[in-house]
């Protein structure tokens, strides 16, 4: 058995939780593959008894690595996904940051997820991604999200205008500071934070989602996920974002941009009850009323 491990700086009281995990999975781990970032915060905090493989920024993990374990919150998440691309490794996301809606890990749940990981008692959850289909070369190789795509402007002096066409269809001018297209997942993050809809993971939409729109009568809209949208901007500005999840690029209003369902899934790893709505009523206190 592989695991690989990715992280980020945590906090000083953490490494005894690493180490509880380490002296765990060596029961059936045979080796260990440890990004380099992570493993000067870690090394000297824990020895490993099984072999260990370091891994540089751009290496992916062997095909065969049973799976890999990000250390951090959703951010590190996503960075992880990154590194493991379409590989179909699942992804187990133990939480150091704060709210942590993929890292759903605690601390003082690490000994019960190691445990149930090298006993086989998990289950797999496929969350969708999206795929920037053009340009294709705008994020190197993997012009893939989890959570959304986002256009936005570069500058706090104007807004910009963004046409949206779902399958060649007209949709919408959106005069806005932005426009967001989430997946299911993407859906509890920043599309939230702008006003749009919760969406439970199995289902096949996109959730389109403006950013201080100009237009009151404007409002986010759900659609299937086997649309192809396309995007087309303009503005007194030349150029703007275009962010995948927490990577983002610079360019110009000349360029259309083609978004369309990725054809993989992200495999996370899932320990103990898989149940989506208590997940939102305890990370958004979604429905907090005294009277319940």
């Amino acid at each position: 058995m592989k695991i690989a491990f990715f992280g980020r700086a945590f906090d000083p009281a953490f490494p005894d939780s690493f180490r509880l995990l380490i002296r765990t999975l060596e029961e059936k781990a045979e080796t260990f593959q440890i990004y380099e970032s992570f493993y000067r915060n870690i090394k000297e905090h824990v020895t490993f008894e099984k072999p260990v493989r370091i891994l540089s920024g751009k290496d992916v993990p062997d095909k065969d690595t049973f799976c890999m374990i990000s250390i951090g919150g959703d951010g590190t998440l996503l960075d992880t996904i990154t590194l493991i691309q379409d590989s179909g490794i699942p992804v187990l996301g133990i939480n150091t940051g704060r709210l942590g809606f993929l890292s759903a890990i605690s601390t003082d749940e690490i000994s019960y997820a190691a445990k149930a990981l090298i006993g086989g008692d998990y289950a797999i959850d496929r969350r969708a991604m999206l795929n920037l289909a053009a340009p294709s070369d705008l994020f190197e190789n993997f012009n893939y999200a989890l959570n959304e795509l986002s256009v936005l402007k570069r500058d706090n002096s104007t807004m910009i205008s963004i046409s949206a066409y779902v399958d060649d269809q007209f949709l919408n001018k959106y005069w806005a500071d932005g426009l967001i297209i989430a997946t299911p997942t993407g859906s509890t993050g920043y599309s939230l934070s702008c006003g749009g809809p919760i969406i439970s993971p199995e289902s096949r939409n996109f959730v389109i989602t403006p950013i201080a729109t100009h237009n009151l009568t404007v409002r986010p809209i759900v659609i299937p996920d086997s649309c192809t949208v396309k995007l087309r901007i303009s503005g007194r500005t030349q150029d703007y974002l275009v962010a995948l999840d927490s990577r983002s690029r610079p360019l110009s209003t000349t360029t259309e941009l083609v978004i369309k369902r990725a054809a993989f899934s992200i495999n996370l790893i899932c320990v103990g009850q898989k149940d989506f709505y208590k997940t939102i009523r305890n990370k958004l206190a979604w429905g907090l009323d005294k009277r319940n």
